[in-house]
């Protein structure tokens, strides 16, 4: 069974930094393409960033200001958020698509960022 579970979420002021990880079970992340989105209430949610086999990408809103990354060999990927402003207060979720497009969620950590 497939369990994506984030961390390092939590209040920071503008212009802070926070890690978020994304530790992954009963499947190897090495060979999918994982992602980090995140959704206010009442909106849809959005995709912040993506790192597969063909690269990384960001929205527009973070680039220059967040990083993904990936540890395959401890099958985590994390989103390294700097500068934050309070527009990017959220909860953001970890999610993993595989080549036959199924995808997968965690339970989402809270990002709130003070001015």
């Amino acid at each position: 069974q497939v369990q994506l579970v984030e961390s390092g979420g939590g209040l920071v002021q503008a212009g802070g930094s926070l890690r978020l990880s994304c530790l992954a079970s009963g499947i190897i992340i090495r060979w999918n393409t994982m992602g980090w989105y995140r959704q206010a209430p009442g909106k849809q949610r959005e995709l912040v960033a993506t790192i597969g086999l063909s690269g990384t990408s960001y929205t527009e809103s973070v680039k220059g200001r967040f990083t993904i990354s990936r540890d395959n060999a401890n099958n985590t990927v994390f989103l390294h958020m700097d500068s934050l402003k309070p527009e990017d207060t959220d909860v953001y979720y970890c999610n993993l698509r595989k080549l036959d497009r199924s995808t997968y969620w965690g339970q989402g950590t809270q990002v709130t960022v003070s001015s």
